[in-house]
């Protein structure tokens, strides 16, 4: 192991990326960079970690905020659920903490929102706590390595592969070896075209000896994917410049964004007779994927007039409200392609 974890880190400090969260040891910047970035490329996370730092500095700052506040600044990235997650644990680490971050992995991991990983993380690169970080990079490179056939997303995959983590961690330097092997599975050890030729571990790797690199990781096939139909009304004031929409209060997706009059329907067909006859405007069609939904959106402007109510709990907003209004990026896409005369 001691091998392992020598040519790991030295591959490390030749070839890590200098990224902002790696410049400080700070808990709630730690965190912060953690959240954004699951789900999220580093170039783009890294904009908007500059924007929350810049305008949230410490965690005080951010759980003192409003939540529509924080959703309209995560605006872009998508899964809102970790806007909202990331709020809430602010505040509680505000109230119940005293604004301080817990130092160990075992009061880490009370918080609501963080994960073995982000405990993991955090304890380890902010106070040299001997934890093994287990990320999707992790378990691609140790899967690799160990040539480790069992799903990583099955209950005895996490529980072998959280064993041959501790197993390979570094407990002198936890830091920089948990940076270390997320960095090498990110930069060398890629899901597509590993740099296999040019690797340290080509000789150790059984993957490689096998030739099974391209069908490592395993993972048990995902959910299948459910497919919904949403036709979105957008009422629309031209001559005062204006555009309805509501805030989604229910437990489904986009919770507490704010989108246009929606009507879901069990099928296509069934939509499209709906819009038979509809012909003030040509309506607008788009297809949007989530983790496991993909949504079939159609759009259709309606001009509000004196024969026409205003759907229940719809307030009209100007292209300046809207600024400051966090709503799903479909949307946004929407009202920067549709609807100029807002503007």
């Amino acid at each position: 192991m001691v091998r392992f974890q020598t040519k790991l880190q030295s591959w490390y400090r030749d070839n890590k990326r200098d990224l902002p969260w790696r410049r400080t040891k700070n808990p709630y910047k730690i965190w912060l960079s953690e959240v954004i970035l699951q789900q999220t490329r580093v170039a783009q996370g890294t904009a908007y970690y500059e924007k929350f730092v810049f305008i949230y500095p410490t965690v005080s700052d951010l759980a003192n905020a409003s939540e529509q506040e924080v959703l309209n600044l995560w605006k872009g990235l998508g899964y809102y659920s970790r806007a909202r997650n990331l709020h809430k644990t602010a505040k509680e680490v505000l109230h119940e903490y005293g604004g301080t971050f817990p130092k160990t992995y075992a009061e880490l991991i009370k918080l609501s929102g963080v994960g073995p990983y982000t405990a993991a993380a955090i304890s380890s690169f902010c106070f040299d706590e001997a934890q093994a970080v287990l990320d999707g990079n992790v378990f691609r490179v140790l899967s690799r390595i160990h040539d480790h056939a069992t799903p990583i997303n099955s209950t005895l995959g996490m529980k072998e592969f959280s064993a041959l983590a501790k197993q390979h961690l570094n407990t002198q330097e936890p830091a920089e070896y948990n940076q270390a092997i997320m960095e090498f599975g990110a930069l060398h050890c890629t899901p597509k075209k590993p740099k296999c030729e040019s690797c340290p571990f080509r000789l150790e790797c059984l993957a490689f000896t096998n030739e099974t690199t391209e069908i490592r990781p395993q993972k048990i096939k995902k959910t299948k994917i459910k497919n919904r139909f949403f036709l979105y009304t957008v009422y629309t004031d031209r001559v005062a410049k204006r555009v309805y929409l509501k805030k989604r209060t229910g437990k489904d997706i986009w919770h507490n964004l704010f989108d246009f009059h929606l009507e879901e329907f069990p099928s296509k067909e069934t939509l499209e007779k709906m819009l038979v006859g509809e012909v003030e405007r040509e309506p607008v069609h788009k297809k949007h994927k989530l983790t496991h939904q993909t949504l079939f959106v159609t759009f259709l402007q309606k001009e509000m007039n004196k024969n026409k109510a205003i759907p229940e709990a719809m307030w009209s907003y100007s292209l300046e409200d809207l600024k400051n209004l966090p709503v799903p990026a479909l949307h946004q896409k929407y009202i920067e392609d549709e609807l100029a005369f807002l503007g």
